[in-house]
Protein backbone atom coordinates (compact mmCIF):
# COMPACT_ATOMS: atom_id res chain seq x y z
CA UNK A 1 0.00 0.00 0.00
CA UNK A 2 1.60 2.89 -1.10
CA UNK A 3 1.67 6.23 1.02
CA UNK A 4 1.78 9.41 -1.29
CA UNK A 5 1.21 12.34 1.54
CA UNK A 6 0.30 12.44 5.13
CA UNK A 7 0.05 14.87 8.03
CA UNK A 8 -0.65 14.50 11.54
CA UNK A 9 -2.51 17.25 14.00
CA UNK A 10 -2.72 17.13 17.60
CA UNK A 11 -6.80 15.73 17.19
CA UNK A 12 -6.94 13.97 13.53
CA UNK A 13 -4.31 12.52 10.91
CA UNK A 14 -4.82 12.72 6.87
CA UNK A 15 -3.13 9.73 4.82
CA UNK A 16 -3.49 9.90 0.89
CA UNK A 17 -2.90 6.10 0.04
CA UNK A 18 -2.83 3.41 -3.29
CA UNK A 19 -3.86 0.50 -2.17
CA UNK A 20 -3.12 -2.69 -4.14
CA UNK A 21 -3.96 -6.33 -3.67
CA UNK A 22 -4.81 -5.28 0.34
CA UNK A 23 -8.66 -3.73 0.77
CA UNK A 24 -8.34 -0.40 2.50
CA UNK A 25 -10.36 -1.75 5.32
CA UNK A 26 -7.67 -4.40 6.25
CA UNK A 27 -4.69 -2.09 5.63
CA UNK A 28 -6.47 0.91 8.56
CA UNK A 29 -7.48 -2.07 10.89
CA UNK A 30 -3.45 -3.37 11.05
CA UNK A 31 -2.83 0.37 11.67
CA UNK A 32 -5.04 1.87 14.08
CA UNK A 33 -5.44 -1.51 15.71
CA UNK A 34 -1.64 -2.05 16.21
CA UNK A 35 -0.81 1.21 17.32
CA UNK A 36 -4.07 1.83 19.95
CA UNK A 37 -1.85 -1.91 21.08
CA UNK A 38 1.09 0.00 20.89
CA UNK A 39 -0.11 2.78 22.79
CA UNK A 40 -2.11 1.29 25.90
CA UNK A 41 1.00 -0.88 26.33
CA UNK A 42 3.23 2.01 26.53
CA UNK A 43 1.23 3.83 28.51
CA UNK A 44 -0.30 1.25 30.66
CA UNK A 45 -3.91 1.95 29.66
CA UNK A 46 -6.59 -0.22 28.20
CA UNK A 47 -9.49 0.59 26.11
CA UNK A 48 -10.16 2.68 22.93
CA UNK A 49 -7.76 5.06 21.64
CA UNK A 50 -9.21 6.51 18.90
CA UNK A 51 -12.82 8.39 19.06
CA UNK A 52 -14.50 7.71 15.62
CA UNK A 53 -14.01 5.34 12.94
CA UNK A 54 -12.16 6.33 10.02
CA UNK A 55 -13.55 7.99 7.11
CA UNK A 56 -12.09 6.63 3.68
CA UNK A 57 -12.82 8.57 0.32
CA UNK A 58 -11.68 6.95 -3.45
CA UNK A 59 -10.02 9.72 -5.60
CA UNK A 60 -9.70 9.78 -9.42
CA UNK A 61 -5.92 9.74 -8.95
CA UNK A 62 -5.46 12.11 -12.75
CA UNK A 63 -7.70 14.62 -11.49
CA UNK A 64 -6.95 14.80 -7.83
CA UNK A 65 -3.70 13.27 -6.93
CA UNK A 66 -1.22 16.75 -6.55
CA UNK A 67 -4.08 19.02 -4.91
CA UNK A 68 -4.68 15.92 -2.35
CA UNK A 69 -0.67 15.81 -1.49
CA UNK A 70 -0.64 20.17 -1.78
CA UNK A 71 -3.74 20.07 0.95
CA UNK A 72 -2.74 17.40 2.97
CA UNK A 73 0.53 18.59 3.54
CA UNK A 74 -0.48 21.96 3.55
CA UNK A 75 -2.54 21.14 6.95
CA UNK A 76 -0.08 21.84 9.72
CA UNK A 77 0.16 25.60 8.24
CA UNK A 78 -3.92 25.83 8.81
CA UNK A 79 -3.87 24.38 11.36
CA UNK A 80 -1.39 27.22 12.94
CA UNK A 81 1.12 24.47 14.02
CA UNK A 82 3.74 26.34 11.75
CA UNK A 83 3.78 29.43 10.37
CA UNK A 84 5.33 29.31 6.77
CA UNK A 85 6.80 26.91 4.20
CA UNK A 86 10.36 27.22 6.44
CA UNK A 87 8.84 25.83 9.25
CA UNK A 88 6.71 23.32 7.18
CA UNK A 89 10.29 22.11 5.99
CA UNK A 90 11.16 21.08 9.03
CA UNK A 91 8.20 19.81 10.51
CA UNK A 92 8.22 16.30 11.52
CA UNK A 93 4.55 15.24 11.49
CA UNK A 94 3.94 15.74 7.42
CA UNK A 95 5.28 14.08 4.56
CA UNK A 96 6.21 17.44 3.12
CA UNK A 97 9.67 17.15 5.01
CA UNK A 98 10.18 13.76 3.55
CA UNK A 99 9.58 14.97 0.03
CA UNK A 100 11.82 17.91 0.53
CA UNK A 101 14.78 16.71 2.39
CA UNK A 102 14.79 12.92 1.25
CA UNK A 103 13.78 11.71 4.89
CA UNK A 104 14.44 7.98 5.17
CA UNK A 105 10.85 6.93 5.34
CA UNK A 106 10.59 4.01 3.01
CA UNK A 107 6.75 3.84 3.05
CA UNK A 108 6.51 7.32 1.87
CA UNK A 109 6.71 7.11 -2.12
CA UNK A 110 8.37 10.51 -2.63
CA UNK A 111 9.31 9.71 -6.00
CA UNK A 112 6.39 9.19 -7.06
CA UNK A 113 5.01 12.51 -6.87
CA UNK A 114 8.54 13.92 -7.16
CA UNK A 115 8.48 12.70 -10.76
CA UNK A 116 5.40 14.47 -11.70
CA UNK A 117 7.47 17.91 -11.28
CA UNK A 118 10.46 16.89 -13.27
CA UNK A 119 13.04 14.81 -14.56
CA UNK A 120 16.06 16.13 -12.31
CA UNK A 121 15.44 15.95 -8.12
CA UNK A 122 16.21 19.51 -7.82
CA UNK A 123 13.91 21.04 -10.63
CA UNK A 124 11.45 18.58 -9.02
CA UNK A 125 11.86 19.44 -5.49
CA UNK A 126 11.45 23.78 -6.58
CA UNK A 127 8.37 23.00 -8.97
CA UNK A 128 7.01 20.98 -5.81
CA UNK A 129 7.22 23.41 -3.28
CA UNK A 130 6.28 26.38 -5.58
CA UNK A 131 3.01 24.52 -6.30
CA UNK A 132 2.23 23.81 -2.42
CA UNK A 133 3.41 27.54 -1.60
CA UNK A 134 0.51 28.03 -4.35
CA UNK A 135 -2.30 26.67 -2.33
CA UNK A 136 -1.84 28.47 1.04
CA UNK A 137 -3.90 31.10 -0.38
CA UNK A 138 -6.64 28.81 -1.15
CA UNK A 139 -7.36 28.17 2.65
CA UNK A 140 -9.81 25.12 3.47
CA UNK A 141 -11.17 23.55 0.34
CA UNK A 142 -14.61 22.13 0.80
CA UNK A 143 -14.36 19.96 -2.94
CA UNK A 144 -11.27 18.19 -1.39
CA UNK A 145 -12.55 17.14 2.02
CA UNK A 146 -15.34 15.10 1.19
CA UNK A 147 -16.77 12.94 -2.01
CA UNK A 148 -19.90 13.79 -3.58
CA UNK A 149 -21.19 15.32 -7.07
CA UNK A 150 -20.68 18.64 -5.13
CA UNK A 151 -17.74 18.50 -4.10
CA UNK A 152 -15.97 16.88 -7.05
CA UNK A 153 -17.45 19.94 -9.69
CA UNK A 154 -16.71 22.31 -7.57
CA UNK A 155 -19.78 23.64 -5.65
CA UNK A 156 -23.54 23.94 -6.50
CA UNK A 157 -22.65 26.53 -9.49
CA UNK A 158 -20.69 24.42 -11.08
CA UNK A 159 -23.31 21.85 -10.74
CA UNK A 160 -26.03 23.99 -12.14
CA UNK A 161 -24.08 24.97 -14.99
CA UNK A 162 -23.25 21.18 -15.64
CA UNK A 163 -26.99 20.41 -15.93
CA UNK A 164 -27.62 23.70 -18.17
CA UNK A 165 -25.37 22.14 -20.36
CA UNK A 166 -26.84 19.11 -20.50
CA UNK A 167 -23.88 17.13 -18.79
CA UNK A 168 -25.86 15.69 -16.18
CA UNK A 169 -23.03 13.66 -14.05
CA UNK A 170 -23.28 10.74 -11.12
CA UNK A 171 -22.13 11.44 -7.23
CA UNK A 172 -21.47 9.39 -4.65
CA UNK A 173 -20.44 10.55 -1.28
CA UNK A 174 -17.86 7.92 -1.00
CA UNK A 175 -16.33 9.11 -4.00
CA UNK A 176 -14.30 11.85 -5.69
CA UNK A 177 -14.29 12.55 -9.45
CA UNK A 178 -16.04 13.09 -12.22
CA UNK A 179 -19.87 11.82 -13.09
CA UNK A 180 -17.63 8.94 -15.34
CA UNK A 181 -15.53 7.74 -12.83
CA UNK A 182 -18.30 7.45 -10.19
CA UNK A 183 -20.33 5.16 -12.92
CA UNK A 184 -16.99 3.20 -13.67
CA UNK A 185 -16.21 2.94 -9.69
CA UNK A 186 -19.79 1.78 -8.30
CA UNK A 187 -20.29 -0.76 -11.39
CA UNK A 188 -16.93 -2.27 -10.57
CA UNK A 189 -18.55 -2.63 -7.32
CA UNK A 190 -21.41 -4.39 -8.37
CA UNK A 191 -19.62 -6.59 -10.60
CA UNK A 192 -17.69 -8.15 -7.82
CA UNK A 193 -20.37 -8.31 -5.75
CA UNK A 194 -22.69 -10.33 -7.72
CA UNK A 195 -19.28 -12.16 -8.63
CA UNK A 196 -19.00 -13.24 -5.24
CA UNK A 197 -22.53 -14.00 -4.69
CA UNK A 198 -22.71 -16.05 -7.79
CA UNK A 199 -19.41 -18.19 -6.66
CA UNK A 200 -21.35 -19.06 -3.32
CA UNK A 201 -24.55 -19.55 -4.32
CA UNK A 202 -23.28 -21.78 -6.95
CA UNK A 203 -21.41 -23.84 -4.22
CA UNK A 204 -18.11 -22.48 -4.55
CA UNK A 205 -16.09 -23.02 -1.31
CA UNK A 206 -12.61 -22.59 -0.29
CA UNK A 207 -11.83 -26.75 -0.58
CA UNK A 208 -13.47 -26.53 -4.22
CA UNK A 209 -11.27 -24.11 -5.01
CA UNK A 210 -8.34 -26.45 -3.33
CA UNK A 211 -9.52 -29.05 -5.67
CA UNK A 212 -9.66 -25.80 -8.21
CA UNK A 213 -5.77 -25.04 -8.00
CA UNK A 214 -4.82 -29.06 -7.12
CA UNK A 215 -6.07 -29.91 -11.49
CA UNK A 216 -4.55 -26.84 -13.05
CA UNK A 217 -1.25 -28.18 -10.80
CA UNK A 218 -1.04 -31.48 -11.32
CA UNK A 219 -1.17 -32.44 -7.42
CA UNK A 220 -3.43 -33.60 -4.44
CA UNK A 221 -5.85 -31.20 -3.15
CA UNK A 222 -4.49 -32.23 0.36
CA UNK A 223 -0.90 -31.05 -0.56
CA UNK A 224 -1.98 -27.17 -1.24
CA UNK A 225 -2.39 -26.74 2.29
CA UNK A 226 1.13 -28.41 3.02
CA UNK A 227 3.65 -26.41 4.34
CA UNK A 228 7.11 -26.42 1.82
CA UNK A 229 8.90 -24.22 -0.98
CA UNK A 230 8.64 -26.34 -3.83
CA UNK A 231 7.49 -24.11 -6.63
CA UNK A 232 4.76 -25.69 -8.03
CA UNK A 233 3.08 -25.92 -4.16
CA UNK A 234 3.96 -22.44 -3.73
CA UNK A 235 2.26 -21.33 -6.86
CA UNK A 236 -0.54 -23.28 -6.19
CA UNK A 237 -1.25 -21.97 -2.68
CA UNK A 238 -0.69 -18.41 -4.04
CA UNK A 239 -3.11 -18.96 -6.37
CA UNK A 240 -5.29 -20.48 -3.66
CA UNK A 241 -4.79 -17.22 -2.00
CA UNK A 242 -5.56 -15.31 -4.36
CA UNK A 243 -8.70 -16.65 -5.57
CA UNK A 244 -10.11 -16.82 -1.93
CA UNK A 245 -9.87 -13.14 -0.88
CA UNK A 246 -10.74 -11.29 -4.11
CA UNK A 247 -13.50 -13.49 -5.30
CA UNK A 248 -14.88 -15.69 -2.44
CA UNK A 249 -13.85 -12.56 -0.31
CA UNK A 250 -12.43 -14.71 2.57
CA UNK A 251 -10.69 -12.66 5.00
CA UNK A 252 -6.80 -12.70 4.71
CA UNK A 253 -6.22 -13.18 8.85
CA UNK A 254 -8.49 -16.21 8.82
CA UNK A 255 -6.76 -17.87 5.49
CA UNK A 256 -3.61 -17.31 7.19
CA UNK A 257 -4.77 -19.46 10.25
CA UNK A 258 -5.93 -22.21 7.93
CA UNK A 259 -2.70 -21.98 5.72
CA UNK A 260 -0.16 -21.79 8.62
CA UNK A 261 0.86 -18.07 7.50
CA UNK A 262 0.54 -14.06 8.95
CA UNK A 263 -1.23 -11.97 7.24
CA UNK A 264 1.52 -10.42 5.47
CA UNK A 265 2.37 -13.51 3.96
CA UNK A 266 -1.67 -13.94 2.84
CA UNK A 267 -1.23 -10.45 1.10
CA UNK A 268 2.26 -11.50 -0.19
CA UNK A 269 0.97 -14.87 -1.52
CA UNK A 270 -2.10 -12.87 -3.05
CA UNK A 271 0.01 -10.57 -5.38
CA UNK A 272 1.69 -13.58 -6.56
CA UNK A 273 -1.43 -15.51 -7.28
CA UNK A 274 -2.80 -12.82 -9.15
CA UNK A 275 0.49 -12.69 -11.70
CA UNK A 276 -0.22 -16.53 -11.69
CA UNK A 277 -3.63 -16.07 -12.84
CA UNK A 278 -2.73 -13.72 -15.74
CA UNK A 279 0.39 -15.30 -16.83
CA UNK A 280 -1.18 -18.80 -16.91
CA UNK A 281 -4.46 -17.39 -18.43
CA UNK A 282 -6.06 -19.41 -15.41
CA UNK A 283 -10.06 -18.82 -14.78
CA UNK A 284 -12.21 -20.43 -11.48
Amino acid sequence: TLCFAWALIPNHFHLLLKTGVTPIATVMKRLLTGYAMYFNRRHQRQGHLFQNRYKSILCQEDRYLLELVRYIHLNPIRAGLVPDMKALRKYPYSGHRNIMNATDRIWQDTDYVLRLFGETESKAKNRYHDFVAKGISEGKRADLIGGGLVRSSGGWDEVKLLRKAGALQKGDERILGDGEFVEKTLAQAKEIFERKYHLQASGMTLNAIAERVATLFSIRPEQVWESGKQRNLVHARSLLCYWAVTQLGINQVQLGKKLGLTSGAVSQSVARGRKIAVRGDYKL
